[in-house]
């Protein structure tokens, strides 16, 4: 696999964010991934992949500090940057082309 491809929970993560309406945090992710992927998910999992993905240039944080009235807890919200969605489109291109041809041998119509 070459250095730009894309892990499958990196993948998940990403679009996940991307549900979320471009931006989020931890929680909300955990949420989403396990309402779309049907899996349980562990927190810890999406902030080590979190932190990957910023430290690769994928991903931008802000902190939120106006969630502690609320929590207690600053909020670190990540942002997929642009070349998050180039690998994003490229991966999907590439998945796309791997199906094509497939439903017959897959018993689909």
């Amino acid at each position: 696999m070459g250095r730009d491809t894309l892990g499958e929970f990196e993948h998940q993560l990403l679009l996940a964010i991307l549900q979320l309406g471009g931006e989020a945090y931890s929680v909300p992710l955990v949420n989403e991934l396990e309402e779309r992927t049907g899996r349980e998910v562990a927190q810890a999992a999406v902030f080590i992949v979190l932190s990957r993905l910023e430290k690769k240039g994928l991903l931008t944080s802000r902190l939120d500090d106006h969630a502690v009235e609320q929590t207690g807890r600053v909020r670190r919200y990540f942002k997929p940057t642009p070349e998050a969605f180039r690998r994003l489109k490229e991966s999907r291109r590439a998945l796309v082309r791997l199906w094509e041809g497939l439903d017959t041998t897959l018993g689909e119509a």
